[in-house]
């Protein structure tokens, strides 16, 4: 066994799931955490990690795998400062959301060497609600965890390999694509959502004032619609900044659609409309679809 000490910088939803999961999973070795002392307070009480520091340097002393766990902009950061303090033989790891601005950084820091010291990855799962009281050990079963590789990288080496394989036991499917790929994919699949139910909630707010009993009366398909719109502001600030390019093109396509229905509301385009939407809950199983293929 290579890795006998795991830190998780950023004990928050993800890294306490994180946490969580492993003891879960009968991860042996000790789970350090790196946050503010009230949040290392609640982790070590929820039982996500076995005790903490908020001083990152101290955080990662002795672990073998160190996984950043901040929203976008602050694991940047923490490339900078940890990247160059990391003992040779530790691995470095992400769990952001965007991944082109993480894997540039990785580079600049740690060079040619940055394929064996850094593994850029992503999970694609979460919640509306943001902590570690709201953690959860199962909250990556049957998740996609997506890598995005490095030059040179292979999960079937030392440290990715044992790290790779902790991620199979806690439930999630490792599928790999190229860091741009991934952003433009994720702007798609969840980071336009998250704009959408955000600009339908702040509307009906508009509309109808705070106190209107909005989601009683609109049902569940309001309820849906609207549910991540509670999703907290600073991660998704940094998700927008770091993903602006991919986000503002796949919204502009979004709003002409939006635009084409508005005026078409009573044409027979409004049913061509629906009819190419349903085309997207029949793809077939037989259709190409991410899976867990080690191709690094």
């Amino acid at each position: 066994m290579l890795i006998r000490q795991i830190t998780i910088v950023g004990t928050g939803l993800i890294g306490g799931s994180v946490g969580l999961a492993l003891r879960k999973k009968k991860f042996p070795g000790r789970i350090i955490g790196c946050d503010r002392d009230a949040a290392l307070e609640k982790a070590r009480g929820r039982g996500a990690i076995d005790a903490g520091t908020s001083n990152p340097a101290d955080a990662i002393r002795g672990s073998q795998v160190v996984v950043l766990a901040t929203p976008v902009l602050a694991i940047m950061d923490l490339i900078d400062r940890i990247g160059p303090v990391l003992p040779l033989k530790a691995l470095l790891t992400d769990v952001g959301s965007t991944k082109a601005g993480v894997v540039e950084r990785a580079i600049n820091v740690f060079g040619d060497h940055a394929g064996k010291r850094f593994l850029a990855g992503h999970p694609m799962a979460g919640k509306e609600s943001s902590g570690v009281d709201y953690a959860d050990a199962d909250l990556f079963h049957n998740a996609l965890w997506f890598i995005t590789p490095l030059p040179g990288q292979s999960l079937n080496d030392g440290l990715l390999a044992e790290y790779a394989s902790w991620i199979d036991r806690i439930g999630a499917r490792i599928a790999t694509l190229p860091a741009e790929e991934h952003d433009r994919l994720c702007a798609w699949i969840s980071h336009v959502p998250q704009m959408i139910s955000t600009a339908l909630a702040a509307a009906l707010i508009e509309e109808f004032g705070a106190e209107a009993p909005l989601l009683p009366a609109g049902g569940r398909a309001l309820q849906e619609m609207t549910r991540i719109s509670a999703s907290p502001y600073s991660m998704w600030r940094d998700i927008a900044i770091s993903n602006q390019k991919n986000l503002e093109k796949a919204l502009w396509k979004v709003e002409q659609r939006l635009a084409h229905i508005r005026e078409n509301l009573t044409t027979r385009q409004l049913a061509e409309e629906f009819e190419r939407a349903h085309q997207l809950r029949k793809v077939t199983a037989g259709k190409k679809k991410l899976d867990g293929g080690r191709n690094l």
